[in-house]
């Protein structure tokens, strides 16, 4: 080994090589930087090293406030300067009652509440040719929320039913049976060419029973099927017309609305409901479409004239028998729990009153409201 050494060249002697060891060193690295960054976190508390950062509550209950509550409303790009902006709109849907409050300081007594009057309000009632008829009055209160029945506080999800009973004062048996025996808060409709009408006005007011007044329309067999010397016929218009409205208006007092008899060819003719119907909502009354005819035009043309408006779903006694008004009272618990509510008709028949009468007997038991025809006017429109 000595000989090669000396005899090599110069400079070209074995060479000696240090291998470092890079492994070692960046597992240290690596330690070093975790390490410093634990210590970081634990010490200053902060992970994000004095970023700015805000908290917004992203949740706000309101108390009282639910989603029927929410309007969708038009917005106007024009704001004049810093001032609150006038484009902003909101449509009042809620053509139903609109009810006083109570004075303050005053306790509310709900019961109190619901007793119906019996005289006429000044405010709502004015004097024509052929009596008293209902107005809206000076400050906007119209005869609907003056006169309609102010229902118990209630869940809101409980179906509701409303049932309409006409004929009242035709007969006095069949009226007596019905003012007898049926829950308050059956609705009744009283024929315009009944006997002692305030009467029973009265009694039933008394009773609980909110009240309709029967409005005698053109039907298309008329004048062989004739409702009587004031109906309403799709030729007139003007004084005659006003007359004979008028003379069914003021038969009697008290009444939150007005619901067709007989009427298909009146309630299938456009023009003559928007004459009728103008004026009905002129005197802040509710129409009722007694659900009769699959042509009536009544649902488009009260939206169009923002009346106060509900339909009869279903006629409990076309076929006026026990077992057949039974089954159309079934049917209409199914339908007030699809849609929510329901509105049937029937006539003082005793058939029908004692139908009625057992069927409403546990009706709260089963989960089902019943309500006056008032509480069905702003419910969601059906197909």
């Amino acid at each position: 080994m000595a000989g090669n050494d000396l005899t090599a060249p110069l400079g070209m002697g074995k060479r000696k090589f240090f291998r470092m060891p890079f492994g070692l060193i960046g597992m240290g690295i690596m330690t070093v930087i975790l390490m410093t960054g634990l210590v970081w976190i634990g010490v200053v508390e902060d992970p994000l090293g004095g970023e700015p950062t805000a908290f917004v509550p992203l949740e706000r209950t309101v108390e009282g406030l639910s989603s029927r509550d929410i309007a969708v409303v038009e917005l106007n790009a024009d704001i004049p300067g810093d001032s609150k902006p006038d484009g902003v709109q909101a449509r009042v849907d809620t053509l139903g009652p609109r009810f006083e409050d109570a004075p303050v300081g005053a306790e509310l007594n709900v019961a109190s509440r619901r007793e119906l009057s019996v005289l006429p309000d000044d405010r709502v009632t004015e004097r024509a040719d052929h009596g008293l008829v209902p107005k809206v009055g000076i400050d906007g209160i119209r005869p609907l929320d003056l006169y309609a029945k102010q229902i118990a506080a209630e869940p809101a999800s409980a179906p509701r039913i409303a049932i309409i009973i006409g004929g009242i004062g035709l007969s006095e048996a069949g009226s007596r049976n019905a003012l007898e025996n049926l829950p308050p808060d059956v609705t009744f409709a009283l024929a315009p060419y009944g006997d002692r009408l305030d009467r029973w006005m009265r009694e039933a007011r008394t009773a609980g029973h909110e009240l309709l007044l029967q409005l005698p329309l053109e039907p298309f067999d008329y004048p062989d099927n004739d409702p009587g010397p004031h109906t309403l016929l799709v030729s007139l218009r003007g004084p005659e017309f006003m007359d004979r409205l008028y003379w069914l208006l003021s038969r009697f007092t008290n009444y939150v609305g007005v619901i067709n008899h007989h009427g298909t060819r009146f309630t299938a003719t456009e023009p003559s409901m928007q004459y009728l119907l103008e004026e009905i909502t002129r005197r802040g009354l509710m129409f009722v479409d007694d659900g009769s005819s699959s042509r009536t035009v009544a649902p488009a043309v009260a939206n169009a004239a923002q009346t106060p408006f509900s339909r009869v779903d279903i006629v409990l006694d076309a076929i006026p028998k026990a077992d057949e008004i039974n089954a159309r009272l079934l049917q209409l618990e199914g339908l007030a729990r699809s849609r929510g509510t329901a509105v049937a008709a029937g006539t003082a028949l005793p058939v029908t009153i004692k139908a009625l009468e057992e069927w409403s007997r546990d009706l709260e038991q089963r989960g089902l409201m019943l309500v006056p025809i008032s509480a069905t006017v702003d419910r969601a429109p059906q197909g």
